[in-house]
């Protein structure tokens, strides 16, 4: 008895889904998925087309990112420090369960991006290209969304500033009381700080500012919040850890600016924070979280800094 081939797949595939898989492989749009950890598990070929990836590559998304600054292609970012855009951008990137925006590609082309978040963490991308549209409507979007991005981000840090990140805490509260999402709030000041300014003047002080910020921001998630609260005070947000997931990313976070040397005049300088820990609970409003994370911070500074400590 003569027998077929034994089939590649395990099971025999949907017909409506072959055709969908099928057809997104070959439509113009731009198709992405990240997993939670932001690295890119699938992407059709528009996507990989437009941000010069290659068939089987999966980068993270701050990789793409860089790769298209250095390679001048993909993405139009423009700025001098890319490190400082990705925090930037960051801020904004995965907060929400949904959002759409506007990019301009290196090849001429206009893109109408939206995200769409479910509550793990992934993240599909679709894009569509709007190039056609009226050059004088698409100037107003481009002015629109820098004044966004501007009245949302600490011009020294490239961070959320503290009017973006207390409007993050405020919708982690809604959020723990609507679906029981437990988040972590964490306080970090600089220690010290005042003798820095003091010792090396204000522009040293600003690079030690710029250098906290930029190490605290590639250690987090996609999904969590970190913003600048005013001087040398910082608010992290960490959504759907629990206790011991938080005190385990404050001391790392702690390991890490304790190793970081960030004055080219005065390279054996280095620095350190001390970090307030609270669990937000339903009951809370942005005012009393913020003030049981402040003493706990202070508390830390009380005995050594260099620390975290978690609030009564």
């Amino acid at each position: 008895m003569q027998t077929s081939p034994r089939s590649p797949l395990p099971f025999t595939p949907d017909p409506v889904l072959s055709q969908l898989l099928a057809m997104q492989h070959g439509a113009p749009v731009l198709i992405a998925l990240h997993d939670d950890a932001d690295r890119l598990c699938y992407a059709n070929p528009a996507f990989r087309s437009a941000y010069g990836l290659g068939a089987d590559e999966s980068l993270t998304w701050a990789e793409i990112m860089r790769r298209c600054h250095a390679n001048g292609t993909g993405a139009l970012i423009e700025t001098d420090d890319i490190e400082a855009w990705i925090a930037s951008a960051s801020t904004r990137r995965g907060k929400q369960p949904f959002r759409a925006f506007e990019v301009d590609l290196r090849d001429g082309r206009w893109l109408w991006i939206s995200e769409t978040v479910r509550p793990d963490g992934w993240l599909l991308l679709v894009a569509m290209d709007i190039t056609p549209l009226r050059s004088g409507e698409r100037s107003l979007r481009q002015q629109r969304d820098r004044a966004l991005r501007a009245a949302q981000t600490d011009a020294l840090t490239g961070i959320s500033n503290r009017a973006h990140i207390l409007q993050q805490l405020d919708e982690h509260l809604a959020v723990l009381r609507a679906r029981g999402q437990c988040c972590g709030l964490v306080l970090l000041d600089l220690d010290n700080f005042k003798a820095v300014n003091d010792r090396f003047g204000h522009a040293a002080g600003d690079a030690v500012l710029h250098d906290f910020a930029g190490t605290v921001q590639r250690g987090l998630r996609r999904g969590d919040g970190f913003g600048r609260l005013g001087g040398e005070e910082f608010m992290l947000l960490l959504p759907g850890a629990p206790a011991p997931v938080v005190q385990a990313v404050v001391e790392r976070l702690l390991q890490q600016v304790s190793l970081r040397r960030p004055l080219a005049e005065a390279p054996d300088f280095g620095y350190s924070c001390s970090a307030g820990m609270y669990m937000l609970r339903p009951q809370d409003d942005t005012r009393t979280a913020c003030i049981h994370a402040d003493r706990a911070m202070y508390a830390a500074k009380a005995i050594g800094r260099d620390r975290a400590v978690w609030a009564d």
